[in-house]
């Protein structure tokens, strides 16, 4: 029996690709993640380049700091981490995709107003090739979510199509323009709410974001993982140390070492270009953008 989710909201996500909980997390809850990110803020005073714990927006200034990205937040703060395994989180992904989670990675993307970069059309699957597809992104919506300010939008089914080519004159951009692979902008839905709220998207839906335009921020905080017996293929941006390291990812149930597979379109997201590691680095690749890089 689902734990949390009716089966229309199952249902729904598997045809969709999809599900908004509105104000599925308690306003304290949310405080103190915007708590969290004042701190990371403040650090980020004096830094002149970006390091492994926080991501600049291109016109961050040590004496303006703006964030772009926290990376890897429940390693660095115990409240995200707590919340990470708390029943809030993998309640709802346990109805998904079963009882066995592990974590693929974490990050806090900042949207700050006036400025807060887009991201462009991708599909988290280009990124992380697996052997089955069982593969979520839970986002904990920090702010109210509106046109405005840049809220995450999907191509609603997509997550049932191909995955569409992620490369630039051979080299990986992790992005592609939706016009060019058949898909119509008018069909996208933006996922909108208010802060507490948190969205569910499928590891392989067409989504990005607009650039944030408001005087609000919207700041959002994923957490993406993957049913257990979905192992990493060769040449996939997914972290892999060996079985012991991947198997202390693990956020709840049983792991296996019996993958398994499904029959899905693959592609391989090889060669790397020489950039730092960051979707936001990996996508100036691109020669043709589908978002404005600059307000």
């Amino acid at each position: 029996m689902p734990e949390v989710l009716s089966d229309a909201q199952i249902a729904s996500y598997e045809d969709n690709g999809y599900l908004m909980l509105e104000r599925h997390l308690s306003p304290a809850i949310v405080a103190d993640i915007r708590s969290e990110i004042a701190r990371f803020e403040q650090e980020a005073r004096g830094m002149t380049v970006s390091n492994d714990r926080l991501d600049l927006e291109d016109t961050h200034t040590a004496e303006q700091p703006r964030l772009r990205r926290i990376k890897l937040p429940h390693k660095i703060s115990e409240m995200m981490r707590d919340l990470m395994y708390s029943d809030e989180i993998l309640a709802p992904a346990r109805d998904l995709i079963g009882p066995d989670l592990r974590l693929h990675t974490s990050k806090l993307n900042m949207k700050s107003a006036g400025y807060g970069a887009a991201v462009e059309w991708h599909q988290d699957y280009a990124f992380y090739p697996h052997t089955n597809d069982d593969i979520l992104a839970i986002g904990v919506i920090i702010d109210d979510m509106e046109s405005e300010n840049g809220p995450l939008m999907v191509y609603p089914g997509s997550h049932k199509g191909p995955v569409f080519d992620h490369h630039v004159d051979g080299v990986f951009a992790g992005a592609f323009v939706p016009e060019e692979v058949g898909l119509d902008p008018a069909d996208a839905v933006e996922l909108k709410g208010p802060a507490g709220s948190i969205s569910i998207h499928h590891g392989r839906i067409a989504h990005g974001s607009a650039l944030n335009t408001s005087d609000r921020s919207r700041r959002i905080l994923f957490y993406e993982m993957m049913a257990a017996d979905a192992f990493p293929i060769m040449g996939s941006m997914t972290k892999w140390d060996g079985i012991e390291d991947y198997d202390s990812r693990m956020l709840c149930g049983t792991p296996t070492l019996t993958p398994r597979l499904k029959d899905i379109p693959i592609r391989i997201p090889q060669p790397q270009p020489d950039v730092p590691i960051s979707i936001y680095e990996i996508q100036k690749g691109l020669k043709t953008r589908a978002f404005d890089t600059v307000k």
